[in-house]
């Protein structure tokens, strides 16, 4: 009987087993080749415009696992995991400095390349499957649904979907969200390493379902492209994001949120006064940064400074309850009637917002005595109503998740906000890849999005993901641009959460059924086996 693709490789033969260099030889390059391919996966992130090398990561990754099982694809792709996340999260170094070292940035990473490990792992099963490269993607993209619940809640940070925020794969957030770009980009990349298998092995008729499954995301990418809307459905609304910027201190804002508070209102006065000497248009609506100052009652002074612009706010704050509890707000200022309505950040960035077992991090690292505990939001309006319009707000590591966006456009927001305080980690990409994020959740939910960032970069950024003004890093500076206001509600908003948990049952489907065409094949050589003895 012929081998197929499906099957696993043989095994050595005993001349090449005896010999340590051939036996060692194979094993050192498919590692190599797993770390290699998820380097280059790595590359597809922003700050790099490279989207179109994510598939090839894919590619390398799925020539590595062929015929591999369960824990020599387990091994390898952790070994991909560990090629990705060890460069993406660098910029956890910049956030906790030298008081942890670097052992939150290696543990965090090899925890997530785990997640990769499970990926090769059970990717084993379902490679025994028709159509290897589809089951393959289906298990790559529904590994990424319990990285957002684990470790401390969640860490859905370096989703496939996320090194898209232009290209030809975009324009699919509209249709299935991030879950159904991250399996387009998975499955180009799997179809085309079986490609490269059936040549390799002379196998040319075969190849075209390989082919297809490699080119049929890109097509289908490109004829979404034209159904994706930018004009104004509503009006307009002229806004304003307002980069105070600070001090490069990292951590040493928390102890030093004052100096956050000062740059802001100092830039918001310059911007002022430019709108009063004509140089810029008068905005409809100012959105301050996350967290730009602290806010424990009434406060005159933003009274005074809001009702200078004779527009309405959205301030980004530190907001005090009873008790000294804390919540991440957004707080809509009225220049006539000041404080009104806040939305309150849902998720909460583990050690910056919070400290998880605090009792025992303080023994390690003294200085998590100055984090102040911050709450969750629970039941604010997932829409404000300010500026004559309903906007949305994705407060900074939200808009790694799914579900804030979508709630604020059930809930009727026409613009989205993603105000940010990325102070804390320097000059790093991290800046870019939140930027990237906010990209693709513009196309998902059809709607402008105003990134307002603390010390940059900050952005205005049309529903087609397209960015219009930009500022540069540590550097006072205000964004000041017309952006649509929009009323559609997309395929994605409408289905919701049902493409991730359709990919992920797929998924579970696939590997249940790989394990047991597995077991059906060991039974079937067992009883061969037995006849022939």
């Amino acid at each position: 009987m012929p081998a197929t693709l499906a099957d696993p490789e043989p095994a050595l033969p005993e001349e090449s087993r005896s010999d340590g260099r051939r036996a060692w030889f194979p094993w050192l390059v498919r590692l190599f080749g797993a770390a290699a391919s998820g380097f280059v996966l790595f590359l597809s992130f922003a700050p790099r415009p490279l989207w179109w090398v994510a598939p090839l990561a894919f590619a390398g990754f799925g020539l590595v696992l062929h015929g591999r099982r369960f824990w020599g694809g387990f091994g390898y792709g952790t070994a991909f995991g560990i090629g990705l996340f060890l460069p993406l999260l660098t910029w956890i170094q910049d956030f906790v400095g030298p008081d942890f070292g670097p052992l939150p940035w290696l543990a965090l990473s090899a925890v997530l390349a785990l997640y990769f490990g499970l990926v090769g792992g059970l990717g084993s099963f379902v490679q025994l499957l028709p159509f290897a490269p589809l089951w393959l993607a289906l298990v790559a993209v529904a590994a990424e649904t319990p990285r957002a619940w684990f470790p401390f809640g969640g860490f859905p940070w370096g989703r496939i979907a996320f090194s898209q925020p232009e290209g030809a794969y975009l324009s699919l957030a509209s249709i299935g969200g991030a879950p159904l770009v991250g399996f387009a980009v998975a499955l180009s990349g799997f179809g085309l390493a079986w490609v490269i298998l059936r040549l390799r092995a002379r196998a040319w008729r075969p190849v075209v379902v390989p082919a297809l499954a490699a080119l049929l995301p890109v097509v289908a990418g490109l004829a979404v492209w034209p159904t994706i809307g930018t004009g104004a459905q509503d009006g307009t609304r002229t806004v304003a994001a307002v980069q105070g910027s600070a001090p490069d201190t990292g951590l040493g804002l928390f102890v030093n949120g004052a100096d956050l508070r000062s740059s802001h209102l100092a830039e918001s006065e310059r911007l002022i006064a430019d709108i009063k000497a004509g140089k810029v248009p008068k905005p409809d609506l100012v959105v301050w940064p996350e967290t730009a100052t602290a806010v424990d009652g009434p406060d005159p002074r933003l009274d005074r400074l809001v009702a200078d612009f004779g527009v309405p706010a959205l301030i980004g704050a530190s907001y005090e309850l009873p008790g000294r509890h804390f919540e991440n707000a957004l707080l809509v200022w009225d220049p006539k009637t000041g404080q009104g309505q806040r939305y309150t950040k849902q998720q909460l960035v583990p050690f910056g917002e919070y400290v998880p077992a605090r009792a025992l991090t303080e023994l390690v690292s003294p200085f998590t005595r100055s984090i102040d505990e911050r709450v969750p939001g629970n039941g604010d309006p997932a829409a404000l109503a300010v500026a004559g319009t309903k906007v949305g707000a994705m407060i900074c590591y939200e808009v790694a998740y799914d579900y804030p966006g979508r709630e604020a456009v059930d809930a009727g927001a026409e613009l989205l906000t993603s105000p940010t305080n990325n102070a804390w980690y320097g000059h790093s990409d991290m800046t870019y890849q939140h930027l990237a994020m906010s990209r693709l959740r513009a196309v998902e939910h059809s709607r402008a999005v105003v990134v307002a960032a603390t010390t940059g970069v900050s952005e205005i950024i049309q529903p087609d993901g397209t960015v219009t003004r930009s500022t540069g890093m540590f550097t006072p500076a205000s964004l000041v641009e017309s952006v649509p206001l929009r009323t559609t509600t997309t395929v994605a908003d409408r289905l919701g959460a049902w493409p991730e948990y359709v990919l992920a049952a797929a998924a579970v489907a696939g590997v249940l059924a790989g394990i047991a065409r597995r077991r059906k094949s060991r039974r079937a050589e067992q009883t061969r086996t037995g006849a022939a003895g």
